[in-house]
């Protein structure tokens, strides 16, 4: 896989997770770090992951998926 999709895949993770909020009572930013963190460190790992099954354009598929799979499993670890 090129440099400049694995580049692309990883902005758009990154892109999707600032659309992340955290649910806190009172204004308290405490977990909202953690939370973040979970969903891109998540994506990351789910888009690496992807990376290494398929070819073409099946690559970029399992990728894609693998970047969305790991980001809700890095959402729902971590943010409350």
């Amino acid at each position: 896989m090129k440099i400049c999709t694995i580049t692309l895949a990883l902005a758009g993770c990154l892109a999707l997770s600032g659309c992340q909020t955290a649910s806190m009572s009172t204004g308290a930013r405490t977990g909202e770090f953690g939370c973040i963190a979970g969903t891109v460190g998540g994506a990351v790992v789910g888009g690496l992951a992807g990376a290494t099954i398929g070819s073409g354009t099946g690559q970029l598929w399992a990728v894609g998926g693998g970047a969305v799979l790991g980001s809700a499993a890095g959402s729902a670890l971590t943010c409350t």
